[in-house]
């Protein structure tokens, strides 16, 4: 049963305002995300879409709800067609590939499977029996093996979007066909051109349309009424429009209560896009950054907001992270050392009252912030920063105040507890130990520098020698070198040892030529 005293406000892209959510049958949601077009490697701009209803779906989940999240896989299209062709291979097997590393991107960025992961070339039966009910229902019509959605039978088109139909311009987002009954109206099935791969049907060789196989497949999975929708904002027109146009034409009970989209992800204040040149594809970043480092920085921002992607943002997040891991590392050792006192400590050790107060702040103000359409920045740049200085604080006091260990030690169980919960809903709590993370961390900031970690120590006790031999302005500059390649050097008694840090001096980095990866979710 979800949790009774939280209201949970989204933000309904058909009602343009926040709404309380309510789900259709209390206690559970369904949930359906338009998934990516697969012919190539997916860029940051995927990422910034799954993550954020990663964070719903975990939300969700937290709440109490049993949600069943679908999420699909468009696995025939023109440009899986193009591109196989133009590398010779067979479609279907370059879609599966690429299926499979959207999903490795996926599971590196920590994000949870959904319920179900449909693929278009698998549901041929249901989307032909929808095309089928429309055409039944007056609303679409066959010419020449093509079948097209009249968009004149539909009453409320342009409810989503605000769009008008004299607003509709044919070759924007609408192919031009001449045979068409109003130019607006857009294609549910494609008849067959040669050397496409096709499926047999009513209306003869084809296969679907783009924004039919949505409907369907949320049909087949969540019936024609469920509770969510969502998808990148510039699925709102055409993709969702014509998907509320058609699924209405089919079932006259057809019916979504939450439509969510999240904002862009832009480079140098424009989206990024294949034609721009101007995209990096996920595995270009982790291959520099952890992603962890990736995941913090595009929930930095909030969803439906545009996310400039720049170095030094990343950097600082990949920073922060490091803080992160660093403190719940430092932690978990400091509580090792302590930890017979701490399981014999029972119920008369109580928590410190500033500990009770910390975490009933962590507590309320992540329930409150993501219970407020989902705003992720203020509990990563505020509440969570707040409690691991805290943390922090606290390692520190337990080493000096002796008298008051066990006490101290209570506390930071408990609010590490609490730490755990808001990071493993926002999906930074990583499977590995914090010590795994942190050498991660660390082998990518040495890829980064373009040093080995012997080089470094090289540099460490070329340091060293120097600051012996008095030679300051030699030991000053070996340790701002290595700050401007993002390694920094730090002092600890006799000890010298090294970290991550955000570098004094950024490269951008190159954008691919034309001929990289494309854009690929669900059209430009």
């Amino acid at each position: 049963m979800a949790k009774e005293k939280l209201k949970f406000h989204i933000y309904n892209t058909m009602t343009k305002q926040k709404e309380v959510f309510q789900p259709r049958v209390e206690g559970k949601v369904g949930m359906y995300v338009c998934g990516v077009t697969v012919y190539d490697l997916s860029h940051i701009g995927h990422a910034r879409a799954y993550l954020a209803f990663d964070v719903l779906y975990r939300y969700l989940k937290y709440l109490g709800y049993e949600v069943v999240y679908v999420r699909n896989f468009t696995d025939v299209d023109d440009k899986i067609i193009r591109r196989a062709n133009e590398i010779g291979e067979d479609s279907k097997a370059l879609s599966s590939r690429f299926c499979e590393e959207f999903l490795n991107d996926m599971n590196d960025l920590q994000c949870l499977l959904p319920t179900h992961q449909p693929r278009v070339t698998d549901h041929m039966e249901q989307i032909k029996e929808m095309i089928a009910q429309i055409i039944s229902n007056g609303c679409a019509y066959a010419i020449e093996g093509d079948v097209y959605f009249s968009v004149d039978k539909s009453p409320n088109y342009g409810i989503l979007s605000g769009r008008k139909l004299g607003d509709n311009r044919a070759g924007e987002r609408v192919a031009v066909d001449d045979r068409k009954r109003n130019p607006a109206d857009f294609a549910l099935w494609k008849a067959a051109k040669a050397g496409e791969p096709f499926w047999d049907s009513p209306w003869g060789h084809g296969r679907p349309g783009w924004h039919i196989e949505c409907s369907a497949m949320s049909a087949q999975y969540l019936t024609h009424a469920f509770d969510i929708h969502g998808g990148g904002m510039d699925l709102i027109f055409p993709h969702h429009e014509n998907e509320i146009a058609q699924s209405c034409a089919a079932c006259s009970d057809s019916k979504i209560s939450y439509w969510m989209h999240n904002g862009f992800v832009t480079s140098n204040d424009e989206k990024m896009s294949k034609s721009l040149g101007n995209f990096f594809t996920i595995r270009e970043v982790t291959k520099l950054y952890h992603p962890l480092a990736l995941r913090h920085f595009l929930l930095g921002t909030h969803y439906r907001s545009p996310v400039n992607y720049s170095i030094s943002q990343i950097e600082i997040s990949s920073d922060a992270v490091f803080y992160l891991y660093q403190t719940l590392h430092d932690c978990e050792a400091s509580l090792s050392t302590l930890k017979d006192a701490t399981e014999t400590s029972g119920n008369e050790i109580r928590l410190t009252p500033a500990a009770e107060n910390q975490i009933k702040k962590l507590h309320d103000e992540f329930e409150s912030k993501l219970s407020d359409d989902l705003h992720t920045p203020t509990i990563l740049n505020s509440s969570l920063q707040e409690a691991l200085r805290f943390m922090n604080s606290s390692v520190t006091d337990m080493r000096k105040k002796k008298q008051q260990q066990k006490s101290i030690a209570k506390s930071l169980i408990a609010l590490l507890k609490e730490v755990r919960q808001v990071l493993d809903v926002l999906g930074l709590l990583s499977s590995l130990s914090y010590a795994e993370v942190l050498q991660q961390l660390n082998e990518k900031a040495l890829i980064r520098a373009g040093l080995a970690e012997s080089d470094i120590l090289r540099f460490i006790a070329d340091r060293a020698e120097a600051r012996k031999n008095g030679e300051f302005t030699k030991s000053d500059q070996i340790r701002t070198d290595l700050a401007a390649k993002g390694i920094a050097l730090m002092d600890i008694g006799k000890e010298t040892i090294w970290r991550p840090c955000v570098a004094t001096q950024q490269e951008e980095q190159k954008l691919p030529s034309d001929d990289g990866n494309p854009e690929n979710q669900k059209k430009p």
